[in-house]
């Protein structure tokens, strides 16, 4: 039935009804008239999408506006935040999707995930725009090595909507959390004045440095380390881009990623808070961003080693994490694949490290 619909419409001009006939002065036709379909269907869902987060980020904006006006406390959300929170993650995401950074799925789920990181704080967003950046940046550094290396390598990287979320929405949930506690708008991060605020600002900051810094060793520590990686569990030797192993250059990457992520953090709260002078010391979010985002690799590579299957396919001569015939067992066991790695690894860097960083920030 379809394929006489098709085979008429490419017969016939009449064929398709007016509505398709509407739809054919106002949109590009493709040779194939099923790819129009599906560029159509795809426009549709993007506007339909679109509408939705518009609707969602306004209905944020009355919820903020009723609140802040029964509870003093709360502060209201602004139009010019609104308005940022919206147009600027639509554009970055944009960007992604146009240099295959995302694919169309990930690009819709980073949508999400940049409304609500930026709405809440603009020292969310920073630290998630740079997390994104430099990956992005570094997935695609030096990727006809990578291509020869990694069996699952993307153009571009082309992260998804499941890889958007296993590595956004841990953020995204403290993000609420946040401004269920205070409201949106930045605050310093001090114990003593804002606890639980703190604790959800640390903990966002560490899962979003435990993220960039397994990106960063991954990226770096394959294409740049001279020596081969060892498997963090036996430390003997493995080949690369076994999960699991480690080199010093990629444990070095894991230390800056996560510093990178602080320093963007550190940046906008000396920017945007206007009581720092009467506040705790903040330099101490770049020593954590750093801390997270190393021991966040190396418990995302322990994670991997156990968790995750590792062989050798002899057929590519190239490491895979899946069961072949002619796959000879490097380490691990199929029970998790990368991204359930990424979420539990930085749900565990959120979970413990605000208790860490309560032990040694200065009070003021």
């Amino acid at each position: 039935m379809r394929g006489a619909a098709l085979a008429a419409g490419r017969d016939g001009g009449a064929a398709g009804g007016p509505e398709l006939q509407a739809a054919a002065l106002w949109l590009p036709m493709t040779s194939n008239q099923e790819d129009f379909f599906r560029d159509y269907l795809k426009m549709l869902a993007n506007i339909v999408i679109l509408s939705l987060l518009i609707s969602v980020s306004l209905a944020f904006w009355i919820v903020s506006m009723t609140a802040s006006t029964y509870y003093g406390n709360i502060r209201p959300i602004s139009p010019w935040r609104w308005l940022f929170s919206v147009a600027v993650p639509v554009v970055i995401a944009t960007q992604g999707f146009k240099k295959r950074s995302l694919d169309h799925s990930g690009a819709l789920a980073g949508l999400v995930v940049g409304f609500i990181l930026t709405v809440a704080n603009y020292s969310f967003f920073t630290s998630l725009l740079v997390f994104f950046v430099t990956s992005s940046k570094l997935t695609k550094w030096k990727k006809d090595i990578k291509k020869r290396i990694d069996s699952e390598y993307k153009e571009g990287g082309q992260r998804n909507w499941l890889q958007v979320f296993c590595n956004g929405g841990i953020p995204t949930e403290l993000a609420i959390l946040y401004m269920i506690e205070s409201g949106p708008g930045e605050i310093p991060i001090d114990f003593t004045k804002y606890y639980t605020a703190s604790w959800m600002c640390l903990s966002l900051l560490g899962a979003l440095a435990c993220s960039a810094g397994d990106t960063w060793a991954s990226e770096i520590g394959s294409v740049m380390s001279k020596s081969k990686p060892r498997l963090i569990t036996t430390w003997k030797q493995v080949p690369v881009g076994t999960n699991g192993g480690v080199t010093l250059v990629g444990l070095l990457s894991s230390f800056l990623g996560g510093m990178a992520v602080g320093i963007a953090y550190y940046i906008t709260q000396l920017v945007f808070v206007s009581d720092l002078d009467v506040s705790a010391p903040q330099w101490p979010i770049i020593v954590f961003g750093a801390a997270a985002g190393l021991l966040g690799s190396i418990l995302d590579s322990y994670l991997g080693a156990t968790m995750q299957y590792s062989g050798f396919d002899k057929n590519t001569s190239m490491v895979v994490n899946y069961q072949t015939r002619d796959c000879q067992h490097i380490s691990g066991k199929p029970i998790l694949d990368n991204n359930a790695v990424n979420l539990f690894s930085s749900l565990l860097v959120a979970l413990v490290f605000p208790a860490v960083a309560l032990c040694f920030w200065p009070r003021h």
